[in-house]
């Protein structure tokens, strides 16, 4: 086969074969896990506040999800919050008047999650269709779960968004309904700063090398 053709096919395959799955790497001794290509890193637990006693149904108010996730300290590792909802978003079924819901929405982190990561199909389930990653997680509810963000359409603030994993996307009014919540973490939580105490003992380290120097190179007294 003439080396332009095995070009051809190759392309063709990586077209047909659709975008890369994620690959999530293991954090905090398996109780985290972080997708490469979004940048973020999942609690293992997606009804961790249910589970660790935080909540006895893990069904929680908009405010009470948003102050959980943002007091979670998870192996020492703090700074979690809940998932973000991009708007508008054209990969969503339906569009608003600059709004978009409905099945697809893989702008948003939790639609992402659902259709990317974890292999999800519209409508249905995710614990009856998914890939391999879905194992990597625990206690995947098929309920909704909070976003971070409020639905900018209501003027009284008192609508969220919120996304089922059955992989569609609503908001709902923060009075009546109470979703679940997943805890997400921007970048890599293994990738974290150095503490003070260690940069502060670097930092005099270099200056009594710099002084040790300095003085190999001064005239004897």
């Amino acid at each position: 086969m003439k080396l332009q053709n095995l070009i051809v096919l190759s392309v063709l395959a990586s077209a047909l074969s659709g975008p890369a799955r994620a690959e999530l790497l293991p954090r905090l001794g398996g109780l985290a896990y972080y997708d490469t290509i979004a940048d973020l890193t999942w609690l293992a637990d997606a009804d961790y506040a249910r589970t660790s006693g935080f909540d006895a149904d893990g069904l929680m108010t908009w405010a009470d999800a948003k102050a959980w996730a943002a007091g979670l300290d998870i192996g020492g590792v703090t700074g979690w919050r809940l998932p973000y909802t991009a708007q508008p978003d054209s990969s969503c079924s339906a569009q608003g008047s600059g709004f978009s819901l409905g099945t697809g929405c893989t702008g948003s982190e939790l639609g992402n999650l659902f259709y990317n990561v974890l292999g999800g199909e519209a409508t249905i389930a995710i614990t009856d269709t998914h890939n391999a990653n879905f194992d990597l997680f625990s206690n995947i509810q098929v309920s909704g779960y909070w976003s971070a963000d409020a639905f900018a359409g209501d003027a009284t603030g008192q609508t969220a968004w919120a996304f089922g994993m059955g992989g569609v996307q609503v908001f709902v009014n923060v009075s009546t309904l109470e979703p679940r919540a997943w805890a997400v973490h921007d970048g890599d939580v293994s990738a974290v700063p150095m503490p003070a105490a260690v940069w502060l003992f670097g930092s005099g380290l270099l200056t009594l090398l710099a002084v040790r120097r300095a003085r190999r190179f001064l005239p004897a007294g």
